[in-house]
């Protein structure tokens, strides 16, 4: 172990590991909501009604 840890002693990251875990987070943050939305009902549904108004209101 020593002094690091469970860390890896820093390297840097390529750039088709930094999008394999931004996808990754990505899909994590979609389920995320997806079953907050089957979870509060209520809730999902007043905030797709906001985001549809704020979508009529964007000027392009």
């Amino acid at each position: 172990m020593g002094e690091l840890g469970p860390f890896r002693p820093p390297r840097p990251e390529t750039d088709a590991e930094r999008r394999r875990r931004r996808a990754q987070f990505l899909r994590d943050l979609a389920e995320a909501r997806q079953l907050r939305d089957r979870v509060q009902p209520r809730r999902a549904k007043a905030a797709r009604l906001r985001h549809a108004m704020r979508m009529r209101t964007f000027r392009w």
